[in-house]
C-alpha cells in the first residue's frame, strides 16, 4: 500500500469508529479453550550444566597455576596464585550473575 494512502484511510477508520467492538464474552470464551502452556523439559538444562562442568574441569585440572593457587589458600598463605585463582572466580560469578539477570529480564 501508498504511504500516501495510509493516512487518509487511518483518518477514515479513526472518523467512522468510535472505539472498541463489543465481541459478547467471546474472546474470554476462546481464552478458556486454550490448551495450557506447557513447560519445557528441564533435564538438557541440567545435563548440559553438568557435562559442561565436567569439561571445564577436565580442562582446567591441568593447569599449575591452580594447583598452586588451591595448595597455597588451604595453607592460608596468600600467594599470587590463589590471589588470582578467587579472582578468576570472582569474574566467572560476575558473569554468570549478569547473564541469569539478563535472561530473567526476558521472562
Amino acid at each position: 500500500m501508498n504511504e500516501s494512502h495510509d493516512d487518509t484511510i487511518e483518518a477514515l477508520l479513526r472518523h467512522q469508529f468510535d472505539g472498541p467492538v463489543a465481541d459478547d464474552g467471546f474472546s474470554d470464551h476462546v481464552m478458556q479453550h486454550l490448551p495450557a502452556r506447557r513447560r519445557g523439559a528441564r533435564w538438557p538444562l541440567w545435563m548440559g550444566m553438568l557435562i559442561g562442568t565436567a569439561a571445564c574441569w577436565i580442562c582446567i585440572d591441568s593447569v599449575p597455576l591452580l594447583h598452586t593457587g588451591w595448595r597455597d589458600w588451604l595453607a592460608g598463605e596468600p600467594s599470587m596464585s590463589a590471589i588470582g585463582m578467587w579472582v578468576m572466580m570472582a569474574a566467572m560469578l560476575l558473569l554468570a550473575l549478569v547473564w541469569s539477570l539478563a535472561e530473567s529480564s526476558h521472562r
